[in-house]
């Protein structure tokens, strides 16, 4: 749980803020496809470790549980939300929020999705506290209330600007009358054993095979796309070791798509390559390194400074990238989110000299060969091709700084387990979608936030954040962040890399795919999977 932050007097929210609606977007243009008896194979380097979507840690997780447990909202290119389950939402007043739900959406064992659904998981997650995003999302949640089978209201204990839509897109809906046989929503295996899964999406998971395939099959019906029914009979996510072994898989035929983002080195390769078909994905994510201030070194400003300048950030983007990744000043407000994004905000220069002068204002000393005596485990995902390239860049360029850096790289599962742990000095990765900041920075930041890996606490930051939440002024609000992010850059409490666009790869035999922003949503997002079908068909 969060500590308790200062209180703060929030703004009467005026009439116009109240309501942040949208009606229902109307259905694509009508696919001449219909539906077949394909199966669309997808290539997928981690097996599923939760087929609870309320818990969930892998990539994989997140693919194959999203196409059976629907979200209330969807995401657009620019970060704005979108409707899904939900086709209204907002706010009654300052500290109850609501959504309206369509009403023609089933459970896969025919009972009807309703309200009462979207009531009780909201308040399940906020008692059993799971880990994960959507538990973070939930910190200012009182109560959630099935006002009707289509309307759902929550009360909050103190105003939060961004709670509606945040929860509408994080928090995906379960069905009632299944999970509350669980003693815990956070301790629910939701394996199947007990008769199999029920779920509401385009997709039910039907058969597994760990360390080999996940085959999901088509329900009858799937409102959320022209025609109502999935065009694909069924979706088999096949395990790989590697993106590499994806690619070669892809370009054999053995699948149709690599749900993984493509490594920059392979993008130009491949949209060259007769018979695949290359797609971009707006990217809202960024990627970081964060440093366990547990670690009494690291605890130490100058320290994280020492380490934050001994990175050749242009090398990396320039050489892993390939130029396609942008700066962000080292601050979590990226370009893309116009309206907060401050260039006066600059990114940590290079020096390996200025990094040496740190160390020693730190009270280090260095020894033989100039090395200082401390040395720092930098953990890393071996499935994530591009920061395991970068992790050894910034491994050497420390070296010249003085700085010793060992790598760890993991099985992707391993690694995650550490990072709920707490068990590294350095953490590399990324975040796939950080879409409202301060959400972001409340789940970064705070104490107790689901993805604080530096374990910061700073009493001026936790009151930038509050009050950032509290406001419906966006003026307001984006001088909050601005000043919160330059904390965030200045005490190097993030480190944020670089931001880019991300490319994936089908079958050019394959079409009617729907790009959504971020390597979670791209091309197998629910809608997108069941849109898509053979070429001509």
């Amino acid at each position: 749980m969060y500590p308790r932050k200062i209180a703060l007097a929030a703004a009467a929210l005026v009439a116009s803020a109240l309501t942040l609606s949208a009606c229902a977007p109307s259905a694509p243009p009508a696919a001449t496809a219909v539906a077949g008896s394909q199966t669309l194979t997808v290539a997928t380097t981690t097996d599923v470790v939760n087929y609870n979507p309320l818990i969930g840690n892998s990539r994989s997780d997140y693919w194959i549980t999203n196409l059976m447990y629907p979200h209330l909202l969807s995401i657009a290119n620019d970060g704005s939300k979108v409707p899904q389950v939900a086709t209204k939402w907002g706010y009654v007043n300052e500290k109850t929020g609501f959504y309206e739900i369509r009403h023609d959406l089933k459970w896969s064992d025919g009972q009807p999705l309703t309200a009462e659904d979207v009531a009780w998981t909201m308040n399940a997650v906020k008692k059993d506290k799971p880990s994960g995003t959507f538990y973070g999302q939930l910190a200012n949640l009182d109560t959630a209330t099935a006002v009707s089978p289509t309307r759902v209201e929550f009360t909050l204990t103190k105003p939060d600007s961004s709670v509606v839509e945040e929860i509408g897109f994080w928090g995906n809906i379960v069905p009632k009358h299944v999970f509350e046989k669980a003693a815990s929503v956070a301790k629910f295996a939701n394996d199947g054993t007990d008769g199999g899964w029920v779920s509401a999406g385009p997709y039910k998971l039907t058969k597994v095979q760990v360390g080999q395939s996940y085959t999901l099959d088509r329900v009858d019906t799937y409102p959320l796309i022209s025609g109502g029914t999935p065009l694909s009979a069924h979706v088999v996510f096949r395990v790989f070791p590697d993106i590499n072994t994806e690619i070669l898989a892809l370009q054999s035929g053995e699948v149709d798509l690599i749900a993984n983002a493509l490594p920059p080195a392979q993008v130009a390769k491949l949209k060259a390559t007769s018979g695949v078909t290359v797609e971009e994905s707006v990217g809202l994510g960024y990627a970081h390194m964060t440093y366990n201030m547990d670690n009494p070194d690291l605890a130490k400003l100058e320290v994280r400074q020492a380490l934050a300048h001994a990175v050749d950030y242009e090398a990396i983007r320039k050489v892993v990238l390939q130029g396609q990744a942008v700066s962000t000043g080292s601050s979590p407000l990226m370009p893309v989110l116009k309206d907060y994004y401050d260039s006066s905000i600059t990114e940590y220069d290079f020096s390996t000299d200025k990094s040496r002068r740190l160390m020693e204002k730190a009270g280090y000393t260095a020894g033989s060969g100039g090395v200082f005596p401390v040395k720092f485990r930098l953990i890393y995902s071996l499935q994530d091709s591009v920061t395991s390239q970068w992790a050894t860049l910034v491994k050497d360029s420390a070296a010249q700084a003085g700085i010793v850096i060992e790598l760890q790289g993991t099985e992707r599962n391993t690694y995650l387990a550490k990072t709920n742990k707490g068990d590294f000095d350095i953490y590399a990765g990324n975040f796939a979608i950080m879409d409202d900041p301060v959400t972001n920075m409340t789940l970064s930041y705070l104490p107790g936030g689901a993805i604080n890996y530096t374990h910061v606490n700073d009493s001026k930051l936790n009151d930038l954040i509050a009050q950032g939440a509290a406001t419906t002024d966006k003026g307001k609000k984006v001088t909050l962040m601005r000043e919160a992010a330059k904390i965030v850059r200045d005490n190097v409490y993030d480190n944020i890399m670089y931001t880019q666009n991300l490319y994936f790869a089908h079958s050019s035999k394959w079409t009617g795919f729907v790009s959504k922003p971020s390597e979670l949503l791209s091309l197998v997002n629910p809608v997108s999977l069941a849109g898509a079908h053979p070429t001509g068909k």
